[in-house]
């Protein structure tokens, strides 16, 4: 893409979340998110397990500020974000700090809203949600243009994958998820496992699910985190990446537009909108 290109195009929102907690998500993240910059795409990754963050931790990251920091108003988005592997920007969240646990709707908005300071300067933004059905996963989710949802062939997995479907379908109208099937041992199994999600789905909710990719179980994976060291930066002929590749470039070959100002405005403009819903089934 070149720089002409980019200009006329809109920063693309990418939340990737899960219904179930252990599944891959943040690892999927971080190598999507290197992926795209693989692409020559100016990628910013943001930690939004707003009590629990992790990315700097398997990117063995030591940032001296985070999200608490600009939420208390002591500095601006800027300040705190930190050039990662692959010339991809981080956004550090917290752990264990209280603000972060006492967010309100409108603290929910105004974080938002600090983010139109990416606008000219990213292609993508991947939004690293927490796992579960919690008020910041659905709004960060709802306020995307496009919700990568990981499942693993669990029954656990695929019951909460469905809730939150069907939560961000019945509660704030979303009709699109990509999925992507993560540690199955055979293309087989992640088809199949795809083919039964997308049966239920659609039967009973009114949306439209597409496969975005499977990760076959890759212990190279498991030993990349233990080493605090990404995936995609390793073996160049790991399946996995030869994966993340191809999701990278499903990613850039459907990217939606919108049609608020083109800048990250919209994110915020779609947070005000989903307060204002108050939906109040969504987080019981």
């Amino acid at each position: 893409m070149n720089t002409s290109t980019r200009q006329n195009q809109p920063t693309q929102v990418l939340a990737i979340t899960s219904g179930k907690g252990g599944v891959g998500k943040t690892s999927i993240a971080i190598n999507l998110a290197l992926a795209l910059a693989d692409r020559q795409r100016k990628v910013t990754l943001f930690d939004a397990d707003l009590t629990l963050a992790n990315i700097d931790v398997l990117l063995d990251l030591k940032p001296l500020r985070n999200l608490s920091h600009v939420i208390e108003g002591d500095c601006t988005l800027n300040d705190i974000i930190i050039r990662g592997p692959g010339d991809i920007n981080i956004i550090p969240a917290a752990s264990g700090i209280k603000i972060m646990h006492q967010l309100t709707p409108a603290q929910h908005v105004g974080l938002v809203h600090v983010f139109d300071e990416l606008s000219d300067k990213t292609d993508y933004l991947i939004v690293d949600t927490s796992a579960g059905i919690s008020d910041s996963v659905v709004r960060f989710c709802s306020a995307a243009q496009e919700v990568l949802v990981v499942v693993c062939n669990d029954p656990a997995s695929i019951a909460d994958a469905y809730a939150l479907i069907k939560t961000l379908h019945r509660d704030f109208r979303l009709t699109r998820f990509q999925i992507i099937i993560n540690r199955v041992q055979t293309e087989a199994e992640g088809a199949a496992l795809f083919e039964h999600l997308r049966k239920v789905t659609e039967r009973y909710l009114d949306v439209v699910i597409a496969l975005m990719g499977i990760l076959p179980e890759d212990a190279n994976i498991l030993r990349a985190g233990r080493k605090r060291y990404p995936l995609f930066l390793g073996n160049a002929q790991s399946k996995s990446i030869k994966t993340f590749k191809k999701m990278a470039a499903y990613a850039d070959s459907n990217r939606r537009t919108i049609k608020a100002s083109g800048r990250l405005t919209f994110f915020a403009e779609q947070m005000m909108r989903i307060q204002n819903q108050q939906p109040t089934r969504a987080i019981q």
